[in-house]
């Protein structure tokens, strides 16, 4: 089959012939129909330190996906072959005191699908049936390939309750503008999002923020005096992993704010922890999504109605994924699509 490898320890990426992924009694073999180009393929592809630390080659990449079952294993139970199905991209050890308390998300173990084993950027991938989402409902194929992401972005955005809130994204990103998506369908009150690359910031204002802010332009205390806010922001949403963002994000807030952090940070950076601490704010890490919580609350918001088009900005044959790679490495680019069924 062909597929997209990691074939040596150096940049760049391999589109060549391998053999289908083996599968077990208790495993769904799935034919891969359409994926998304993830930060960690772009890192992947680069070749940076992370991935010299997290990646041993040859590797298959890629964790965002939808397909089409193409066989099952024999101890596998409501999953049947042609069914559609995307994967929860963390395998988790399931015996550890987290994954037996039903907190699987909190696993020490979790591997990562395209990094700790081989992914999804190929005609087949393999995976546990636990790991297995099958759309029960009619879905974009390209919105299905990239719910891991919107996962993270759902995740991330309800970890705290937005009704009536007014809620602060630093990193308009693809997930940071599907975070301001989700946060406004669920009810908050004012969406701000901030950034410095304006076809981002356009991005986000399609996908419903109330103001798209330009960073390098305004500060997020002009975009208090613009909206009227008087005491702060409630709810922060943390994408970027800037150590400035974040600093501003923890001065805006309102006394008793809640921040969600999924923005991974490059370096350690100091933080006014003295703010944290008299402001009584919460600070809250977050790290993939909830299994299968998230993947509920998922389908339930794109059934109400929430519309993720305007973050998908690119599609691609396989075939052209150095182009599509390329694009998705800019800072103007939404999510981008890659498709196996050519």
């Amino acid at each position: 089959m062909k597929a997209l490898v990691k074939q040596h320890a150096e940049p760049g990426l391999w589109l060549m012939d391998v053999p289908e992924p083996d599968y077990g009694a208790s495993d769904v073999l799935i034919r891969v129909k359409r994926t998304g180009i993830c930060g960690t393929d772009l890192h992947i592809r680069s070749w940076d330190g992370w991935a010299q630390q997290a990646v041993r080659t040859p590797l298959v990449l890629g964790h965002e996906f939808v397909g089409e079952v193409a066989a099952v294993g024999a101890d596998v139970a409501d999953i049947a072959v042609g069914d559609l199905v995307s994967g929860e991209g963390h395998l988790v050890c399931g015996k550890c005191r987290n994954c037996l308390a039903g907190r699987r998300h909190l696993c020490r173990s979790t591997i990562g699908l395209g990094v700790g084993r081989d992914g999804a950027f190929a005609e087949y991938v393999a995976l546990p049936a636990s790991n297995v989402w099958v759309h029960r409902t009619p879905v974009d194929l390209d919105v299905a390939a990239i719910f891991d992401p919107f996962g993270n972005a759902v995740h991330t955005a309800l970890s705290f309750p937005l009704v009536g809130e007014d809620v602060l994204i630093t990193g308009a990103g693809p997930i940071g503008i599907m975070a301001a998506a989700v946060a406004r369908h669920a009810g908050a009150r004012n969406v701000v999002i901030t950034d410095v690359s304006e076809p981002r910031l356009e991005l986000a204002r399609k996908a419903g923020a109330t103001l798209a802010l330009n960073v390098a332009e305004s500060t997020i205390a002009d975009a208090q005096t613009r909206l009227g806010l008087k005491e702060g922001f409630d709810i922060g949403l943390e994408m970027s992993g800037r150590p400035e963002a974040m600093r501003e994000m923890v001065a805006n807030m309102t006394h008793g704010g809640r921040i969600a952090m999924l923005g991974l940070p490059a370096q350690e950076f100091a933080v006014d922890w003295s703010k944290i601490v008299t402001s009584m704010i919460t600070v809250k890490g977050i790290y993939g999504r909830e299994m299968f919580e998230t993947w509920y609350a998922m389908t339930v918001l794109l059934e109400g109605g929430l519309d993720l088009t305007p973050v998908i900005t690119g599609s691609y044959a396989c075939t052209d994924f150095d182009a599509a790679f390329d694009e998705a490495a800019t800072a103007r680019s939404g999510k981008i699509i890659l498709d196996w069924t050519v």
